[in-house]
């Protein structure tokens, strides 16, 4: 995909047949913001830490002391690390700011990047407050910090919105695709958050494109979802990729069926 940046903080993502997204990038008050309760939240595990350990001082004392430097270390760098990859880009403070961490392609975040990310921490909360990573980040044409511009990531801000009437653009159709429930959660899993956006602006702008751009269009990105969950053959044959694309954005924006 092809990406465009405006001057209001926004990243433009473009697919060839020109079918374009939109997605607001964090500001680097909000993403401190977000950092202050994740510090909060790896001072209380610290601390938690440090009361177990500190049993071990009445052993050996220097035992204690480089257990707790190592665990340390593990905790302000794992927490955002595992966060980040079991919760898709989002930490607890990240959460509550609605933040999210992707790759600035739009793709799947790869959990090479959520490592690189967070193990450039350190460089960027030089010398204190992350004065050395706000810098960057308030610079940067796309708010990122040196850990970002690292990994190739980005952080957005998903704003409150009404999830889509999927009965609207599905028009009561059979859904095959649901029956799979446990290909459906694997789906769901899998799929990024902008090539969600995608498939959903793809299935709305649909009536404005040419019948070949929307031949071209429909036909990646149902390649794209084939390639992250491979459905049985029975259940996708006589399928056409634009109706393929319909189920799929059915199983991820659906409500009430996630089971």
């Amino acid at each position: 995909m092809r990406q465009g940046e405006s001057r209001t903080n926004t990243l433009l993502l473009r697919t060839p047949e020109g079918v374009e997204f939109a997605l607001l990038l964090a500001s680097p008050v909000s993403r401190f913001l977000a950092w202050l309760v994740d510090c909060a939240c790896i001072l209380a595990a610290s601390g938690t830490v440090q009361k177990i350990v500190s049993s071990l001082s009445s052993w050996n004392q220097e035992l204690a002391q480089a257990s707790l430097v190592l665990l340390y270390f593990a905790i302000g760098i794992g927490y955002g690390i595992a966060c980040e990859w079991f919760w898709r880009g989002q930490t607890l403070g990240k959460r509550l700011l609605r933040l999210r961490v992707m790759d600035s392609e739009g793709l799947h975040l790869r959990f090479s990047q959520v490592v690189v990310r967070n193990l450039l921490r350190f460089v960027d909360a030089l010398p204190v407050f992350y004065l050395v990573g706000g810098a960057v980040c308030f610079w940067s044409g796309r708010s990122q910090r040196l850990g970002d511009i690292a990994a190739n990531t980005i952080v957005i801000r998903q704003p409150i919105v009404a999830e889509p009437d999927s009965a609207a653009w599905m028009q009561g159709k059979y859904n095959s695709l649901l029956e799979q429930r446990h290909l459906a959660a694997r789906l769901r899993q899998r799929v990024s958050p902008a090539l969600a956006a995608a498939g959903l602006e793809a299935l709305v702008r649909r009536d404005q494109l040419d019948p070949r751009a929307r031949l071209e269009l429909f036909g990646k990105l149902a390649e794209r979802f084939r390639e992250l969950v491979e459905y049985p053959a029975e259940v996708t044959e006589q399928m056409s990729d634009e109706q393929y694309v319909r189920n799929v954005v059915e199983v991820l924006y659906r409500r009430g069926d996630r089971g």
